[in-house]
């Protein structure tokens, strides 16, 4: 059984580049790829970063504000400590 999901598409404004940037574009392109097919792709995925970027600057602000009502914090050195460990892992685990 197949199921037909309409989806209403628009379009994002033109945009207005160099030429230079657009011979740019077109050198990178990978094989069967269209130059709208990466803008499409630069935007989703900068659209995901943004979001990340945005919900670990939440969780930041929101760890500052409980530790701030808490007054129980973690010392940078513990942190750094911590973080030096989680290198030396990852980098045994490269190698």
């Amino acid at each position: 059984m197949q199921i037909g999901l309409s989806m209403k598409t628009t379009t994002i404004p033109s945009l207005r580049v160099s030429p230079k940037l657009r011979k740019q574009a077109e050198d990178v392109l990978e094989q069967g790829e269209t130059l709208s097919g990466f803008v499409l792709d630069a935007l989703t995925r900068s659209i995901e970063y943004r979001k990340s970027r945005q919900a670990f600057i939440a969780r930041g602000l929101s760890n500052a504000a409980r530790g701030k009502e808490t007054g129980k914090y973690v010392p940078a050195d513990k942190v750094i400590e911590k973080l030096a460990r989680k290198l030396v892992k990852a980098k045994r685990r490269a190698a």
